[in-house]
């Protein structure tokens, strides 16, 4: 699982849109795992803007080997595709496509300005985009009296620990999702806020996205949709 580590991507998809000398340029983002998806998207641009003369694309995919591809469509060659080529790489994104859609306003840009128009465009639907980041955490199950959970749920959410799920009994179970190499640390922790009368119970280690704040599981060892960082 270690090579998806910090894997970021958006999530879902996003838009936006700049005008430069009555040019429209708008832009579409989405998340792809292939380049036939990349490709498949590409085509839906060009159907919703049967119109336009430009639709400009770049995309980076997969893994061991990475494709990355860009297509300027008909733009003077290197003014459009591989310019939004660079803004996903500097964003480090992975897996997701760029379309942007060009309609001619009546004025020459040249090279520079298509240049600054394409990147703003993509640059400006990045602003509306949600990002998901690949991420490894170990599960630790915390079972705790209640006159102890009290300070370990202030100490994890001065830690801004992810708390996945908590069972009230005639005890206090509290899942959470800790970096594997700061597990041993938090059992830890627990030991000593709880003079050692907490019990942790360590669980496996699995990858999920993380997005806008919230895990999105990618694990079935996990229920439910999303879990917030506390």
């Amino acid at each position: 699982m270690a090579e998806v580590m910090g894997r970021r991507t958006i999530a879902g998809t996003a838009e936006g849109e700049i005008t430069e000398k009555k040019s429209r340029f708008i832009a579409a983002l989405k998340h792809v795992e292939s380049e036939a998806e990349a490709e498949a998207f590409l085509n839906e641009q060009r159907k919703k803007y049967y119109d336009a003369r430009h639709h400009c694309s770049a995309f980076i995919v997969g893994r061991d080997p990475e494709i990355l591809r860009s297509n300027d469509d008909g733009e003077p060659g290197g003014s459009a595709g591989r310019p939004m080529l660079s803004v996903l790489e500097g964003e480090g994104l992975h897996d997701v496509i760029a379309v942007v859609t060009r309609y001619f306003g009546g004025t020459l840009l040249g090279v520079g300005g298509l240049i600054r128009a394409y990147q703003g465009a993509v640059k400006a639907a990045l602003l509306n985009a949600s990002f998901l980041e690949k991420r490894q955490g170990q599960k630790l199950m915390v079972t705790a009296a209640y006159n102890d959970d009290g300070r370990l749920q202030y100490q994890w959410r001065q830690q801004e620990r992810i708390v996945l799920e908590t069972v009230y009994t005639d005890k206090v179970t509290t899942t959470l999702l800790v970096p594997p190499a700061e597990s041993s640390r938090v059992i830890r922790e627990i030991a000593d806020l709880t003079g050692g009368r907490a019990a942790v119970e360590e669980g496996p280690v699995i990858v999920y996205g993380w997005v806008d704040g919230k895990v999105i599981p990618e694990d079935s060892s996990i229920s439910g949709s999303s879990f917030s960082a506390m």
